[in-house]
């Protein structure tokens, strides 16, 4: 049984294994400023817009040390990929909440 676990911003874990998570500036001033709740809320509106290469690699855009809360609009960026080192127009969409559930549906007996 493989166990589930949630982090938030404030649990200054992993986001993945062997990776150390770091906040870059604009992050921490808005972790130092805003309410918690706020700062919840920005964090995981932050984690499901995807930040996506040609070459299939795609990272959140709180990952890569950014923000986006509240936004509308799927911006195009040009800039290098971690996977493939390309420099390339990278698109910035939404990841859609059914295409990666955070919880299984009828994962117990029924």
């Amino acid at each position: 049984m493989k166990a589930v676990m949630t982090l938030t911003l404030f649990d200054a874990l992993p986001p993945g294994a062997g990776e150390i998570a770091v906040m870059s500036s604009l992050q921490k001033v808005c972790v130092a400023l805003l309410p918690r709740r706020w700062v919840a809320a920005l964090e995981a509106e932050s984690r499901s817009w995807m930040v996506r290469c040609s070459c299939g690699c795609a990272r959140s855009i709180w990952e890569l040390g950014g923000v986006r809360w509240q936004a509308a609009g799927e911006p195009r960026w040009f800039k290098s990929c971690s996977q493939c080192g390309q420099r390339s127009w990278h698109t910035v969409s939404r990841q859609s909440a059914d295409a990666k559930p955070a919880v299984p549906p009828n994962s117990g007996t029924p």
